[in-house]
């Protein structure tokens, strides 16, 4: 066993995550719980600073144990890369966003290699968690090790790690769903499964990292395709006047062979609008054309202009034209009860809203003030007064802290795009 391997199973080596997001700070948790001490690098100082202060930033179970952990030294935070010469195992969990046409960015990612690589302690592992293309962490990461005369198996260890964070979900945090792991090397993904195994009850181990890389994007894939269709049921439903809600929940009776997905105003967050897209790219280099994937995400990415045209028909048939009306939507994270704005659908659908002219407003309980994309708003009190004054309400995001039943008693009309009125028949009410 490796010196490595003697101290992971011991619990004496020192953690460090690089990127303190949804992604990164779970993990850094899951392992200082277990009694890692663990090094959390940030570039963002103001989230280093609200960590040390033991202030959450996320909305996850994890930020519950940030003062115990913080408290007693086990979880530590930092904007400085030299600290990672302390660490034995050091996680990259940075953004991967999209460039125009469908391009990856993966410049987070080397940006924090150049940090690692600076810094490192010899005999360390490094596991990529980040969503990417095939192909990065052997081509991309592989080579910049190289580059500075460091040689896999001797100065370092090298793995790829799907994440599979799901914000806000309590039943199933970082420790609970299943880790996919694979290394540049026999050695390196004993030594990451060793690793994973002292926090999580079930890790898969796979041949390389190019078929870790590829798991977490035919994941996000399989739900995109399946968004995307279901999206464009229920316009056909629309059409047909059939209410895809019920459609849905009768065919998910079912057993066996069906899968329910819901349609929505569109699709948020930081995996689905994007991962997916990461494989069609990579793809095309291989001279193969991913249809499914680019209709998928023309499909979701065209949500927001249809939820526009189809409040633009409700307020017609009342005489009222869409620049000259008042529309309050209600929610503007991209999930319910998480306060995150990435890509959220409810502010693409205010963006154009307001590109239309109409006057727009907001009110969303995890979200007082709204500085984002261009748009600067409060979120207006939630009263009977006040929903009187619009000509229509958008429902964008389900959160559990609506009174909806005052939306209801009090609005003129309701466009539901998460179904939240299931149960209710109101003329009111026009569903998605």
């Amino acid at each position: 066993m490796t010196v490595l391997g003697q101290k992971i199973k011991q619990k004496k080596a020192v953690i460090a995550v690089v990127g303190l997001g949804y992604v990164g700070l779970p993990l850094a948790v899951a392992f200082a719980k277990k009694g890692f001490r663990v090094i959390g690098l940030d570039a963002d100082k103001d989230r280093v600073r609200r960590l040390r202060n033991k202030e959450p930033y996320i909305t996850d179970e994890c930020t519950r144990y940030l003062n115990q952990l913080i408290s007693s030294g086990r979880l530590s935070a930092y904007d400085n890369p030299a600290v990672l010469k302390n660490a034995d195992a050091v996680f990259i969990c940075v953004p991967t966003p999209l460039k125009k046409k469908y391009s990856p960015d993966i410049s987070f990612i080397k940006g924090a290699v150049e940090a690692i690589v600076r810094n490192i302690k010899r005999g360390s592992l490094v596991i990529l968690e980040s969503t990417t293309y095939p192909g990065t962490t052997e081509e991309v990461i592989l080579t910049m090790f190289e580059a500075r005369a460091l040689k896999h198996g001797r100065d370092f260890y090298l793995c790829f790690s799907p994440e599979r964070i799901d914000p806000g979900n309590i039943n199933y945090p970082v420790d609970r769903i299943p880790k996919v792991v694979g290394g540049i090397s026999p050695e390196a993904t004993r030594l990451a499964v060793a690793l994973y195994s002292s926090i999580m009850k079930k890790v898969v181990p796979v041949s390389s990292t190019r078929v870790a890389e590829t798991v977490k994007l035919l994941e996000n894939t399989f739900r995109i395709v399946n968004i995307g269709l279901i999206d464009e049921m229920a316009m056909m439903c629309n059409k047909m006047n059939l209410n895809i809600w019920e459609i849905v929940d009768a065919a998910a009776t079912k057993p066996i062979g069906f899968m329910p997905f819901y349609p929505g105003p569109g699709v948020g967050g930081h995996c689905i609008p994007k991962d997916p897209l990461y494989l069609y790219w990579k793809a095309k280099h291989f001279g193969f054309q991913s249809r499914f994937i680019k209709l998928a995400s023309d499909m979701i990415s065209y949500m927001p202009v249809y939820v526009v045209e189809r409040v633009k028909d409700i307020l017609a048939k009342r005489g009222i034209p869409l620049a000259k009306a008042k529309i309050l939507v209600i929610g503007v994270t991209y999930k319910k009860d998480v306060k995150d704005l990435r890509k959220s659908p409810g502010i693409d659908i205010i963006d154009i809203l307001r590109k239309n002219k109409a006057r727009t407003e907001y009110y969303d309980p995890l979200i007082p003030y709204l500085k984002f994309a261009g748009i600067n708003l409060k979120s207006v009190k939630l009263d009977g007064r006040a929903l009187s004054r619009f000509d229509c309400v958008i429902i964008a995001a389900d959160h559990t802290r609506v009174n909806y039943k005052l939306i209801l008693e009090n609005s003129k009309a309701i466009f539901d795009t998460r179904n939240v009125y299931k149960n209710v028949a109101s003329s009111k009410i026009i569903r998605l």
